[in-house]
């Protein structure tokens, strides 16, 4: 597993990238060739047609939005929420074919609403919260049901999930873990905390399998999996984030006490001998699921391979970045650099062919 802790090189983090590139040396052309791909499926820049809107315009997810009627401006909409807060997802949703990608938008903007009224409420009160969790949950059932909404995302995600027939139990089970976040802020073991990322997740991973036409039962447990380590790597990203902004741990209160690492370590913010061996755990552990994710990469068909891979290989990077931040998860934000994530995508096209 530690074999994976240094793969950028020791100097990847540094703004040129000179480090990685020097063990890219054979596919230079190929980086090239990827680079003038991608920008083809990147936001355009502004000014432009289809660029995400201003800052102003997502603030908090606000519902005058302003779009025009009609399925094709609602999934328009949901592109730009992907673009402008989901930018690895969107990167790498940007590689699968034109007719699967606005479904991909849409489940994304579907699952940023919830989750933002939950963890940037803007001074919404817990029964506030609860109460948009409810109207979202009622209102995507009825979006469901008839085939059309008023509010774009759930036009958008009713025509998706109607057409790939995803599970109405996916959608609960998300937004049941959604509630959790209202009232649960602490997990016990480990198996508490899957309790929560089944919902938060690992579904979204079986619903992505429903849009690109995975249905083999034996792929199930890599897409939960691929699911669980996303978002253990948010957790471990975040420790800070959560702590300070939304008084949660999402660090399982027995592996904290098993390297002796208390709430007050995690308030302080202090990079000590314990936390490090407690990320140095972690880590590993959600390595050990990225792995078992990858071994089911195969079930999907061959034109989502590489943007599920992708995916996956850059979410992991950003715990090489916590590693190269030394552990720092309090005061530095892991980042993978877009330079990063092209180069990334040529080696595994590289790899691919």
């Amino acid at each position: 597993m530690r074999n994976n802790e240094n793969e950028n090189g020791s100097d990847a983090g540094n703004g040129s990238g000179i480090g990685f590139m020097r063990g890219l040396t054979g596919i230079r052309g190929r980086v090239q060739e990827v680079w003038s791909a991608a920008a083809n499926r990147l936001p355009l820049p502004k000014g432009s047609e289809n660029t995400p809107c201003d800052e102003s315009e997502f603030l908090l997810l606000r519902e005058d939005f302003g779009v025009a009627p009609g399925l094709a401006a609602a999934y328009e909409h949901c592109r730009k929420i992907n673009a402008h807060y989901g930018k690895t997802y969107y990167f790498s949703s940007s590689f699968f074919p034109p007719d699967v990608r606005p479904a991909v938008h849409a489940l994304y903007a579907w699952v940023r609403y919830p989750d933002e009224w939950v963890d940037n409420p803007n001074g919404l009160t817990i029964p506030e919260q609860a109460d948009k969790l409810r109207q979202w949950r009622d209102a995507t059932a009825d979006a469901i049901k008839t085939g059309s909404s008023d509010h774009p995302v759930l036009a958008a995600w009713a025509d998706s999930a109607r057409r790939y027939e995803v599970p109405a139990k996916y959608m609960r089970d998300f937004l049941d873990a959604m509630e959790m976040d209202l009232t649960v802020s602490r997990y016990e073991t480990f198996d508490d905390l899957q309790k929560y990322t089944y919902g938060s997740a690992s579904v979204v991973g079986l619903i992505m399998c429903r849009l690109v036409g995975c249905d083999d039962p034996a792929s199930v447990s890599h897409a939960t999996a691929l699911g669980l380590g996303m978002q253990l790597t948010n957790f471990l990203r975040d420790v800070g984030e959560d702590f300070n902004g939304r008084g949660r741990i999402y660090l399982p209160l027995e592996d904290m006490a098993r390297f002796g690492v208390t709430e007050d370590d995690i308030r302080r913010g202090t990079v000590t001998e314990n936390v490090i061996s407690l990320l140095r755990f972690e880590i590993a552990r959600t390595r050990e699921i990225y792995e078992h994710a990858d071994a089911g990469v195969h079930y999907l068909p061959q034109y989502a391979q590489l943007p599920v891979r992708l995916a996956r290989v850059l979410y992991s990077r950003i715990l090489d970045k916590i590693e190269q931040n030394r552990y720092d998860v309090f005061t530095k934000r892991a980042r993978v650099p877009t330079w990063e994530k092209l180069v990334t995508l040529a080696v595994k096209q590289q790899r691919g062919r």
